[in-house]
């Protein structure tokens, strides 16, 4: 009888171990997932505000230039 129970402990403990295995990779995915996902939103707010200040002085060139061809005429 206690080979018994030691069979059943040791199938007991392979399937926690898998279950435990399987919830440690899944939390591991989940933060490397998070990680992507805030390096991309840093990304892309760093690249947002490098578009609106090439916009911006575009803007600012173009508008320089027009004043300065019309105070020419």
């Amino acid at each position: 009888m206690t080979e018994q129970l030691t069979k059943s402990r040791q199938t007991a403990e392979i399937a926690f171990a898998k279950t435990q295995s399987q919830f440690l990779a899944r939390g591991r995915a989940l933060d490397e997932q998070d990680a992507i996902t805030s390096a991309r939103d840093e990304k892309t707010v760093r690249l947002r505000e490098a578009r609106l200040t090439r916009e911006r002085e575009a803007r600012e060139s173009a508008t320089a230039a027009l004043v300065a061809k019309r105070a020419r005429t």
